[in-house]
């Protein structure tokens, strides 16, 4: 768990959200509330990874740190500096520092932009970079996250669901983010595919010192990823703590019982067999 002096880099104080649904002709429409006072901090480079059941809510929480959605009431802190986006919509700035990637590869990507345009779009939007360095920081991210330069001309129905994922994760980061919220994103891949994907998350946090947001059912893939884990359940953080601490000594009835009903898979060994296969691959090549 994070040292409780570290700076925390994201932070969020009695984090509470409500939406109107709608009711019968006699009863009218009624508040419903998602959050109920939710508060947690993370340090730069660590991850928090955010686990409960649907409707337990994960996505209403990742929406609002990633400055998506603004909290009923409550405060989000980022670098120490609130973030009212009730009146405003971030600027430039501070929508650099936190970008999303979600959980359907596919459906987050224009499939009528070509990879290339799919990755300058943010710096078209965000920046003034000149043209020909836009293609360049393309070309450079695809190759961080194992893609090659020449995909920036292909559509995204060319590649597989696992190398769409990438192509998301490159997007998130063209604007040199220090804060990734990730809503599932390995939950609509394989096993094999997922750890390979957890790789390069685990990479690409080490090269460029990011914070994860990592929203997730999967214990395996929580066990895998995180440093810290918060539990929800119908909108309340009913545990938080180490992921070390959660997982060899659950306290809350509810955490007990989502740890015994989730099977957990070996993802470390996968990811060995992963690595096995790497390298015997670049061991032909030489």
């Amino acid at each position: 768990m994070s040292d409780a002096k570290d700076t925390a880099i994201v932070e969020g104080r009695a984090l509470v959200q409500d939406y109107s649904m709608p009711g019968s002709l006699f009863t009218g429409s009624k508040q419903v509330r998602a959050l109920k006072g939710i508060d947690f901090r993370v340090a730069q480079g660590k991850t928090l990874a955010i686990v409960g059941e649907s409707g337990s809510g994960k996505s209403t929480l990742a929406r609002i740190i990633a400055l998506i959605d603004a909290p009923s009431e409550g405060e989000l802190l980022i670098d120490g500096q609130p973030i009212d986006i009730t009146r405003r919509r971030p600027g430039p700035e501070m929508r650099s520092k936190v970008q999303m990637v979600f959980q359907n590869p596919y459906g987050s990507l224009n499939p009528r932009q070509k990879i290339g345009d799919v990755l300058t779009e943010p710096l078209v939007i965000n920046t003034r970079v000149p043209a020909a360095e836009r293609r360049e920081r393309a070309e450079a991210m695809l190759q961080k996250v194992g893609l090659q330069p020449e995909h920036s001309n292909r559509y995204p129905h060319m590649f597989s669901g696992g190398q769409r994922q990438r192509i998301a994760i490159a997007r998130a980061l063209m604007l040199n983010p220090r804060i990734l919220v990730l809503d599932e994103p390995v939950s609509a891949l394989d096993l094999s595919v997922q750890a390979q994907v957890l790789n390069l998350l685990a990479d690409l946090q080490d090269e460029f010192e990011l914070t994860y947001i990592f929203v997730s059912h999967d214990l395996s893939v929580v066990r895998y990823i995180a440093d810290d884990v918060m539990v929800l359940s119908k909108g309340e953080a009913v545990e938080q703590g180490s992921r070390e601490a959660l997982f060899a000594d659950p306290q809350h009835p509810y955490t007990k019982a989502l740890f015994a009903a989730t099977p957990v898979t070996d993802l470390d060994a996968i990811r060995a067999r992963v690595q096995r296969r790497k390298e015997a691959r670049e061991g032909q090549t030489v």
